[in-house]
């Protein structure tokens, strides 16, 4: 699959997403830590660079109610075009053919 964005650039943006939404939910970064059981150390890193373990990722997750969301964004999609050719000779995107019968 193609991608415009970078893993780092990725990383950073969804641990801002989160930060967000940790700020919506009226957390503060002790109070989710706590919930959460992710070091308030690992919290605040994750928020600052965007790196965590996969498993405290879920935990805050979970905590903040959108784990399923990311479970649901890992499920395979039926089209996935490695290249713009993929896309431009897929036959779902292709008008029928207008014409005369014979």
């Amino acid at each position: 699959m193609v991608s415009l964005i970078t893993s780092s650039k990725a990383q950073k943006k969804i641990a801002e997403n989160m930060r967000d939404l940790r700020l919506e939910k009226g957390f503060t970064q002790e109070g989710l830590s706590k919930r959460s059981g992710v070091s308030l150390s690992s919290l605040r890193k994750f928020e600052q660079k965007g790196a965590i373990s996969l498993e405290s990722f879920f935990k805050l997750a979970m905590v903040l109610g959108n784990l399923e969301r990311f479970i649901e964004a890992t499920k395979p999609s039926g089209n996935n075009f490695s290249s713009i050719d993929d896309v431009l000779n897929n036959k779902e995107n292709k008008k029928p053919e207008r014409g005369w019968r014979k």
